[in-house]
């Protein structure tokens, strides 16, 4: 009888747990999570002739700044660098109906000795994302160029 007095009050506490359970999934509010990703390179035009050819390359640690604006109003911003080949990645997770509504990305500086003068017409990009979640926005890469363009250009 005693068994039976303790099965039954195992069941009775495992019944708690479930409907304890099952009011927080109720009562919780259920938020979809969205992704979004921004992408670029920064590259050096070593002759300064608006062009990448063989005589150019990408910038390592090059830095970059996003800023966007949610659909919420809340403006975020994001600090990027490139990695070895040149790339800079800004991603986030945040709930759908807060997600990126308008950003502006600017290249911010290049640590390279002799390629750290940007180009014309590389200060920056606005633009709105309208990607869905999980879906990356690519941008045109920002460009430095060399102060003095070399000899062989």
């Amino acid at each position: 009888m005693e068994k039976e007095a303790i099965d039954g009050l195992r069941l009775k506490h495992r019944s708690d747990n479930f409907t304890l359970l099952l009011l927080l999934m109720l009562l919780t509010p259920t938020t979809i999570a969205w992704t979004g990703e921004i992408r670029g390179r920064v590259v050096c035009d070593v002759c300064g002739d608006s062009s990448i050819g063989p005589e150019d390359h990408v910038l390592e640690g090059a830095e970059v700044a996003v800023l966007c604006i949610t659909k919420t109003g809340e403006v975020v911003n994001y600090q990027a660098f490139t990695n070895s080949k040149g790339v800079y990645t800004v991603a986030e997770t945040m709930s759908e109906s807060e997600h990126w509504d308008a950003c502006l990305a600017r290249p911010i500086s290049s640590f390279h000795e002799q390629c750290n003068h940007l180009r014309d017409g590389s200060s920056g990009v606005k633009f709105t994302y309208k990607r869905p979640s999980g879906y990356s926005y690519t941008l045109k890469p920002f460009v430095y160029r060399f102060a003095n363009a070399p000899i062989y250009c």
